[in-house]
């Protein structure tokens, strides 16, 4: 296990607009990773906070009719109070305005200077209000901003600059020797490549306004917002403070994980390190630059416009139903899809139906069966044993996938636990072992699925906020399940026989998306349905003795279908099914060769070779895996439909062949950017794989 401390960072944000869903989204997986470090044992420090200075927030709050300082005061209060609604556990929250930060910044600055590593120069370039970045004239795209795409303007002011290409060997060297530095590997390689590319001195102050922090031996100048900025890390820890103040600084740093969006990468994985290296401190242990959430082909973000308020989403669907969303729809690392009704079919498919169900149908079966005491168990079976070693198997799998950052798949191991249970409930039918009088087998049938639910409450607090102590009051057990620690959901038997339930009302009442004109960022109102899936199916269960249908999620939008899926093995472009004997040539079912093409058309085709990083099923989909695949470049995920022909855990570490340049499309909710090639001979598939190892990424040709 990793050291007994473990300190982590998100960026600190700007409040020059509200904050939107891709700011919740890093902040929730930082929570989520903070909150299962303390849940292991842990001391954990986690930072947030916000980035003040800069010309952009000058202007913003000249516009409002504001001082700048009054007016990141009442944004900062808004931004807290969104992190308080989203159960954002943070141990600290720095802000560039405050005193002990301005302090820390000026007395690296000064250092320094000092050793030579800052000197004054003329400078002249491009400059982006919005991004607070500089662009050299080749950087430029059609003369603006490459960023954000906005017009930029030529700045030319006295400066002081930061001998950045002085450090240039001595950080290659670094991420050479510490592969993990920067992580995922595809932005490690994109970073070796710009050092390589040659690095220039950084323009690090700025003297055309005046908010930001005093150059101490030049107070005509301000410091440059992100040397500025990057500070933060260091100076909330109270560096530089030689007595108690500083031992913060001295507990927890280097920070285990930096966790930034990709588009700050090369501040935090370049300039950071270098800065840290100038003033003779320890670099971090790991940058993780995570994907971007996409809004109709585009990145969400504040300077394009196109944002998604988290405020209005919690008014509609509840805090753990976003923070389930952010934390189960993306892989962690790729850059992954907003959609609200994808949303919706998270709420009803995985946390209604599925994990909500579960709850709902035992309470009412020990209420019903055993007057609302969790039974002594009989004998058990080996289906229940099965049980038992799944769910103590998901626990830790879930760990080993959250200690390296795989956050959705580590709540993809969990969900293997409650699709199980559900399956479990239907296979042993306690509503007929109650009809037939079986009382020892009864027990043990419902201490099984007692036991689980208590073991699944404790697995889901780093990622959930109420949901967990609502399963443990309603379970009957005692004290707070946040007071257990992670190690309780290892051990089996933690749920004491006799212990009175308290079945409430539907974790999750299941939500009928009524789509309005618009489109998906047009927030379309929801209806609630009549009950929850849950509710509906104890109703049925009590009408029956029991028993009752199987509660299903209702799945609407791409990728659903209106009957039971079709039979064909291999979907076809993205899980859609081809239509009878349309598979190609040889086997059962093969018919003639297609039509000739062009070695120009073929040309089209980019097809490569990709190593599976993680696979799971794609829920509510029999035949769909979603596979996280390296494709040397980067990652990429596809939906395939190959879950009856392969294990998830038998892809891993395979290399695939991949046809990289298929027009990406969306599956029961989960964007798809390409497809696997298989061979297929009647009911039998098998996929294309390389005779020996290659790099991934390779061009099939």
């Amino acid at each position: 296990m990793p050291g007994s401390r473990f300190y982590l960072t998100t960026p600190i944000y700007y409040p020059d607009a509200d904050l939107h869903i891709g700011h919740a989204y890093t902040t929730v997986v930082a929570d989520a990773i903070a909150r299962f470090h303390r849940a292991r044992g842990r001391e954990v420090f986690f930072l947030t906070g916000t980035d003040e200075h800069g010309q952009k927030v000058q202007r913003t709050a000249l516009r409002a009719g504001r001082s700048p300082q009054e007016f990141v005061d009442g944004m900062v209060r808004g931004i807290q109070a969104l992190w308080g609604r989203l159960g954002i556990s943070y141990d600290d929250f720095i802000r560039t305005t405050e005193p002990r930060h301005i302090r820390v910044v000026q007395a690296v600055f000064q250092r320094l200077y000092e050793q030579g590593d800052i000197f004054k120069a003329q400078y002249q370039g491009w400059y982006c209000s919005p991004c607070e970045a500089f662009w050299l004239e080749r950087q430029l795209r059609e003369g603006k901003c490459p960023d954000c795409g906005r017009p930029v303007e030529l700045v030319s002011e006295e400066s002081y600059f930061f001998r950045v290409s002085k450090y240039a060997d001595r950080l290659l060297k670094h991420i050479e020797q510490h592969p993990d530095f920067i992580q995922p590997p595809s932005r490690r390689n994109e970073m070796i490549s710009f050092i390589k590319g040659g690095l220039e001195d950084l323009c690090v102050s700025r003297t055309t306004f005046d908010w930001g922090v005093p150059v101490p031996f030049d107070p005509g100048h301000v410091v440059y917002v992100w040397f500025d900025a990057l500070i933060n890390y260091i100076s909330a820890l109270g560096c530089l403070d030689p007595g108690p103040g500083g031992e913060r600084f001295r507990r927890y740093w280097p920070a285990d994980l930096h966790l930034v969006g990709k588009e700050i990468v090369r501040f935090h994985t370049v300039v950071w390190p270098i800065m840290l290296m100038a003033a003779g401190f320890e670099l971090p242990r790991q940058v993780y630059g995570h994907g971007w959430l996409v809004l109709q082909g585009e990145k969400i973000s504040k300077s394009r416009g196109n944002v998604i308020d988290p405020n209005v989403l919690m008014d509609r669907y509840g805090t753990d139903a976003i923070r389930y969303f952010l934390l189960r729809e993306i892989a962690f690392g790729c850059d992954g899809t907003y959609s609200e009704s994808a949303l919706v079919q998270r709420l009803n498919s995985d946390l209604a139906n599925d994990l909500g169900n579960l709850l709902y149908r035992t309470l009412t079966m020990i209420e019903k069966f055993s007057g609302g005491e969790v039974p002594e168990p009989g004998p058990e079976e080996a289906v229940d044993a099965e049980v038992r070693a799944l769910a103590l198997e998901a626990v830790t799998a879930a760990a080993a996938r959250m200690e390296g950052l795989e956050v959705s798949a580590a709540l993809g191991e969990l969900w293997r636990l409650v699709s199980r249970c559900n399956k479990y409930i239907d296979e042993m039918a306690p509503w007929a072992l109650a009809r037939a009088g079986r009382r020892e087998r009864l027990g043990r049938v419902l201490y099984v699925l007692a036991e689980c639910l208590r073991i699944l409450a404790v697995a889901l607090t780093p990622f959930l906020v109420s949901t967990p102590e609502k399963m443990w009051e309603q379970l009957g057990l005692p004290g707070r399940v946040r007071e257990q620690g992670w190690d309780a959901a290892l051990k089996w038997g933690g749920v004491p026989f006799g212990s009175k339930v308290r079945r409430g009302p539907p974790l999750f009442p299941r939500v009928e998306f009524e789509a309005q004109a618009g489109g998906e960022g047009s927030l379309p109102e929801p209806v609630e349905a009549p009950g929850g899936a849950a509710e509906r199916q104890g109703r049925a269960e009590e009408a029956a003795g029991g028993g009752g249908a199987e509660s299903g999620a209702v799945l609407k939008g791409a990728g659903a279908q209106a009957g039971p899926e079709r039979a064909a093995s291999l979907p076809d472009r993205h899980g859609e099914a081809p239509p009878a004997g349309a598979r190609g040539p040889g086997g059962k079912g093969g018919g003639a060769v297609a039509e000739e093409i062009s070695i120009q058309e073929f040309a089209r085709l980019d097809i490569r070779v990709a190593r599976v990083r993680a696979a799971e099923p794609v829920p509510g989909a029999q035949r769909l895996l979603r596979l996280e695949l390296d494709t040397g470049s980067g990652s990429t995920q596809v939906v395939a439909g190959i879950a009856e022909q392969y294990r998830p855990s038998e892809l891993v570490g395979k290399q695939l062949v991949l046809l990289a340049n298929l027009k990406p499309a969306t599956i029961r909710g989960v964007e798809s950017r390409g497809m696997i090639l298989a061979a297929v001979a009647g009911q039998d598939l098998a996929v294309l794989t390389v005779d020996r190892p290659i790099p991934d990424g390779s061009r099939v040709s």
